[in-house]
Formats: structure tokens, C-alpha cells, sequence
């Protein structure tokens, strides 16, 4: 028998990221796991949600970019802490090594992996919440980190965030492969 939880959001684990922005001029950071692809197609673009309350918004509002980096499981502490300070109190500009790209107010973070520039496309407001959809303008990986040329997950070992137990969880094993399992559900 199923149990009623009322309208709880079961989607997790997520994947985490470090969300990079300039605010008033210096590098600021905040992990976010409310990430979500918009497009397959191209341009391609993606959506994060942050809290109305963070920092990390004015910066990403003023200047109309930032960047999304890819954290893997050796960097959780780090990770958790750009999370947990708010830059309105800690200067989170020196918590890691930094590079830039193609855009002056996407900072991106040298021991991430993988990391994505994104242009402001717009912002949905809701009540408590705004949510960031952005233009990924260029990506960036660590040339170990990709198989045939294309980012490998297993090798990016990112970190994956649970609501529900607080807790932060790593990337198993492949179960499958994706549009050739099912084809053994074919009637012959």
C-alpha cells in the first residue's frame, strides 16, 4: 500500500554544483542542488534556483552571468561550506583557484572538473525563490575527465544531495544503457 506525503518533492539526490558570480566586483560562491538542463537543443540553456535571500542573486542580476562548476566528491568540504557562508559575511573569493572564459563575470573553478559560462536568459520569480535560466555560452572540462570526447560522469565522480536524509551521495555504477535496455520490453 502506498503512503500519502502530501506535495513533497521526491526528486532527489540532485546533482550539486558551485554557482559562480561576481557580486560588487569579487568572485562569490554557493552550492546549489535545484539544477535543471531546459534544452537539448541549441543554444542550450539551464535553470538553478536559488532563495531570494542569497547573495550570490544580486551578483548574477547586476552583471548577467555565471558560472556553474561541477564539484567533485574530493572537494564536499569546500563544497559545503560555500553552501552554509553567505558572502554577505565570509569573502568566498579565495576558497578555491580561479579561471576565466569567454565572460569577465562568470568565475570558474580550476578543481572542478567540469564547469559551464552562462548568460542571464531570464529570471522566474516566485514567492521565496528565483530561478536562473541561463545560456551556456562555453564549457570547459579537464581533458582525463572525457571518453570519446564527451564528459564522462564516472570519471567527474560529482557529488549528488538528498533532502530527505541531509546528506550528500556519490555516483554508483551504470545499471543500463539508456534507449537499448527497453527494447527488450518489444513484443516479438
Amino acid at each position: 500500500m502506498k503512503t500519502k506525503l502530501g506535495g513533497v518533492n521526491a526528486l532527489y539526490p540532485s546533482l550539486t554544483v558551485i554557482v559562480g558570480a561576481l557580486v560588487e566586483g569579487r568572485p562569490n560562491f554557493i552550492a546549489v542542488a535545484h539544477v535543471g538542463i531546459m534544452n537539448h537543443g541549441s543554444p542550450q540553456y539551464i535553470s538553478m534556483g536559488l532563495g531570494k535571500s542569497h547573495y550570490s542573486n544580486r551578483g548574477i542580476k547586476e552583471n548577467g552571468e555565471f558560472s556553474v562548476n561541477l564539484p567533485p566528491e574530493s572537494l564536499v568540504a569546500e563544497t559545503d561550506y560555500v553552501g552554509i557562508v553567505s558572502g554577505k559575511n565570509v569573502d568566498k573569493s579565495t576558497v578555491f583557484e580561479l579561471f576565466y572564459g569567454e565572460l569577465p563575470a562568470a568565475p570558474m573553478i580550476k578543481a572542478c572538473p567540469v564547469n559551464m559560462e552562462c548568460r542571464l536568459e531570464r529570471i522566474v520569480d516566485f514567492p521565496t525563490h528565483e530561478v536562473f535560466v541561463g545560456e551556456i555560452v562555453q564549457t570547459y572540462a579537464d581533458e582525463e575527465m572525457l571518453t570519446g570526447g564527451k564528459v564522462d560522469v564516472t570519471k567527474v565522480k560529482p557529488l549528488l544531495f538528498d533532502m530527505a536524509s541531509v546528506k550528500y551521495y556519490a555516483l554508483g555504477p551504470p545499471v543500463a544503457q539508456c534507449w537499448n535496455i527497453g527494447k527488450s520490453m518489444k513484443k516479438k
